[in-house]
């Protein structure tokens, strides 16, 4: 096996963040039945053969016709909400020296560091990044077990290394394979990776910033750098009543500064606990999801942007449906739709579904598309 190159410097950190814009945001009606209140000036209560409370007849003249009216349309129906996302390399991680000694090589802000690479330097050895999902929290040496150990054994079969299985016990056959990666890395062969030698991540990273600098002294808890993934991805907070609306695995959209739309997916969803603004404030609870861009070839060139995501909690193709307002109050309870035709009216029970967009599901009998129904003024 040859020895490994010296780690060399990257290419210069990413373009400095652009400053955030904001949108105003548009608000979805989401079943809220106050607004026919609203837009109606006032509900008139009436029974489902027409009557008015009150003495009024089935039907009505074409002089007492409602004043505007609307048709009933044939649409997919989508609950929507918006909301401002950051563009980025998604959460950022703090390195932390796990050894004192002196730091020898940093890598510049914005390097990519993969499986094996030196994350940076102590006393002139690497402390390498390898891949794995459980932290580094002791040392690795014969008759350990565990998932640490899995992971280290993971990274030296893809490093070109075996003699070993790889599995969750570490045995001579694992301290060989240890030793003659330790002599290609130019360490003591000791056969034991000593707490601090290896940094876990789940792929490789992104240099965010350096916290620290070459020919410092480094404590045990020291921060040395901190790091990011190396895919673009989008990060959003939303109101912890809208956690509905971001789901694992979920489809969005993503408007980039450009105006082009991109397609996403919410990859992970978190809440969040966020401290309040101004004395004594009370924290405040988020939701906080990380949205994936499958055209990641939009994005290039920018490596922080506001954007906007839109989220679809729910939606209803090919259904019935009219304005909110559209809605009137029956005596014995529910809603219908007063009906015009030849130039009379008459009151048609429904069935309300998906309420979006200032708009509502309907179904009822005899209900069809393009009937027109009366609106209040």
């Amino acid at each position: 096996m040859g020895m490994a190159t010296i780690d060399g410097k990257a290419e210069p950190g990413s373009p400095p963040s652009r400053p955030r814009r904001r949108r105003g945001r548009g608000k979805v009606v989401a079943g809220l039945l106050i607004a026919l209140v609203a837009a109606g000036g006032g509900f008139v209560a009436i029974n489902s053969a027409g009557l008015l409370k009150g003495g009024a007849g089935p039907t009505r003249s074409a002089t007492a016709l409602p004043p505007a009216t609307t048709a009933v349309t044939r649409q997919t129906l989508n609950d929507t909400r918006d909301a401002d996302g950051e563009l980025g390399y998604g959460p950022v991680t703090t390195a932390m020296s796990r050894k004192p000694g002196t730091i020898t090589w940093l890598p510049d802000s914005g390097a990519q560091i993969t499986r094996g690479r030196s994350l940076y330097r102590l006393d002139n050895q690497p402390v390498m990044l390898m891949y794995g999902d459980t932290p580094a929290y002791r040392d690795l040496k014969i008759g350990v077990e565990g998932k640490d150990v899995e992971n280290l054994e993971r990274n030296l079969k893809k490093l070109g290394y075996d003699g070993f299985t790889v599995d969750d016990e570490y045995t001579y056959d694992t301290a060989e394979a240890v030793k003659e990666w330790q002599e290609d890395r130019g360490l003591d062969e000791t056969g034991v990776v000593e707490l601090g030698r290896v940094v876990f991540a789940p792929g490789k990273v992104r240099v965010e910033s350096l916290e620290s600098e070459e020919g410092q002294p480094a404590a045990p808890g020291q921060k040395i750098l901190t790091y990011t993934g190396t895919s673009k991805v989008v990060t959003v907070e939303l109101e912890a009543e809208d956690q509905r609306m971001a789901k694992k695995g979920s489809k969005v959209q993503v408007t980039l500064p450009d105006g082009k739309d991109v397609r996403g997916k919410v990859t992970e969803v978190a809440t969040v606990v966020k401290p309040g603004e101004g004395q004594n404030a009370e924290p405040e609870t988020r939701v906080e999801a990380l949205v994936s861009i499958g055209d990641s070839k939009s994005a290039k060139g920018l490596d922080k942007a506001a954007v906007d995501v839109t989220f679809t909690a729910s939606q209803r193709k090919n259904v019935l449906t009219v304005p909110v307002a559209a809605l009137v109050a029956l005596q014995e309870g529910g809603y219908g739709l007063e009906v015009v035709e030849g130039g009379r009216s008459r009151y048609v029970k429904v069935e309300t579904g998906l309420f979006a967009g200032g708009r509502v599901e309907v179904s009822g009998d005899g209900l069809t598309e393009g009937m027109t129904v009366g609106m209040p003024t």
